[in-house]
This record gives C-alpha cells, structure tokens and sequence, in this order.
C-alpha cells in the first residue's frame, strides 16, 4: 500500500455563483456564496491573500471575467490560489471557456506569421 508522507495543507474550497448551482457544491463540502457579486469576490479574494490561505475558488463566468483587483492579484499570482471557471447551470450548452477564446487568439496569431 502507498503512503504519502508530505504534510497535509489545508486549503479552502469556495464556489461563488447563482444560488441554485451553488447548492449542489454545497453538498460535496464547499464554502459557497450564492448569488455573489464582484464586491463579495473581491472581500473573499483579499481574505485569502492577506490570511496567505491555500484556496480552490470556482466561479461562474460573471465573477471569473470581472475586472475586480484582487482577481487580477491572484491571477498573476499563481499557486496558492487556483480560480476556475465553471459554466453556468442555466445554459451549459452556451458556455466558451476564457482559455478557449485565449487558444483562438494564440492559434490564429501562430497562423498570420505561418502565412508572412
């Protein structure tokens, strides 16, 4: 049987979208903020970096793309910290991940110096 002999860190896990999708990560243990806004995001963010806390943050598109500082701080950061995105409950299906527009942007600019 394997051990894992490194120290265990605690880290914060925390959703932050609509209420209703914030329900079922509340059910598999989360810290969730139903229907939170870019100020509740931005308070959440400076806790975890004044507090130098390990944290996993999901947020559904709204929060993820906001242009609050302390998201800007954290994503520049790296580490510590991991934000994902997650797709909204209410329409899945419609979802673009920020990377995918990232990826478009990289792959057609590899494209137009291939061509010169």
């Amino acid at each position: 049987m394997a051990t894992n002999d490194a120290p265990h860190v605690e880290a914060r896990l925390i959703a932050m979208g609509s209420a209703p999708l914030m329900q079922g990560f509340a059910l598999i243990g989360f810290e969730t903020w139903p229907d939170a806004d870019e100020s509740t995001l931005e308070t959440v963010l400076t806790e975890l970096l004044r507090g130098r806390q390990r944290a996993l943050v999901l947020l559904e598109p709204n929060l993820a793309r906001c242009e609050c500082t302390a998201l800007k701080i954290v994503l520049s950061e790296g580490g510590r910290i991991v934000v994902s995105e997650i797709p909204p409950l209410d329409a899945p299906g419609d979802y673009q991940p920020a990377l995918d527009e990232l990826l478009a942007t990289a792959i057609q600019g590899g494209a137009q110096e291939n061509l010169q």
